[in-house]
């Protein structure tokens, strides 16, 4: 828009008339520049997935957001305005409502804790100590426990009542199902009926031996199919369930 030049002939009325035009001109423009700005702002802006998952490994205890940006969620606790993650596993947050979590990672190991049943062989016998390879965690899944310390049962755990020999109760190779009793020292028990002996081998034939039969004087004793032998075992009464 082309606009007139003011000389000193012009009156007073017809300069204010000329600068009031100038005054509406440049408002217009501005006005148009800023609705252009606006229209590029909106046609630029990314339009966010509902929900978003990271890609990082997150460990209990990190710091994945603070409480002025998200809504602390599952797998998470807030503290002193942090959000923190209880778990190991991926961060998922939902961008409509800033809800953050996190998504357990699966193929961690599992943790071994106070009170847990697990499944183990007996990896050697001392005079009132059974050493025990734990394999699995009952409940836990059929993952690998990873470096893992040796666990034992002392005489006095095995069962209900005096015992005078351990090695009338457990031999080398028997897989046990435990209970978990003091996890500083990796202590286990086997008193309990559900618990103790769950598949075992003749000591002369190496064959796995059949379920025991109840005899007042001498325990359970189990039978090997092939030569007959008798032993002596405390038995759970899961014995011949174990598959693996």
């Amino acid at each position: 828009m082309s606009r007139r030049i003011l000389t000193k002939d012009d009156s007073a009325e017809e300069q204010q008339a000329s600068l009031d035009d100038v005054k509406n001109t440049d408002e217009e423009v501005v006005e148009t520049e800023e609705i252009k700005a606006a229209d590029t702002i909106k046609t630029e802006t990314p339009v966010l997935h509902e929900i978003t998952e990271t890609g990082e490994l997150i460990l209990p205890g990190d710091m994945i957001g603070t409480g002025e940006e998200f809504i602390s969620g599952k797998n998470t606790f807030k503290h002193g305005g942090n959000i923190y993650s209880t778990a190991t596993g991926m961060v998922n947050i939902n961008q409509k409502s800033r809800n953050i979590s996190v998504v357990p990672k699966t193929n961690v190991p599992p943790k071994l804790e106070m009170g847990d049943v697990v499944i183990g062989r007996v990896n050697d016998l001392r005079s009132s100590v059974a050493l025990v390879e734990i394999a699995k965690i009952e409940g836990k899944g059929e993952r690998e426990i990873v470096n893992l310390q040796q666990a034992a049962v002392h005489i006095s755990n095995l069962k209900d009542g005096y015992v005078k020999n351990i090695t009338d109760e457990m031999s080398p190779f028997d897989i046990i199902k435990a209970k978990v009793i003091d996890l500083r020292s990796m202590r286990l028990s086997t008193a309990g009926k559900d618990l103790g002996v769950i598949k075992a081998y003749c000591s002369k034939c190496n064959v796995d031996l059949i379920k025991p039969s109840e005899d007042g004087n001498k325990g359970f004793m189990l039978k090997c199919p092939v030569c007959g032998k008798m032993e002596s075992r405390k038995v759970s009464t899961e014995y011949g369930n174990y598959t693996a």
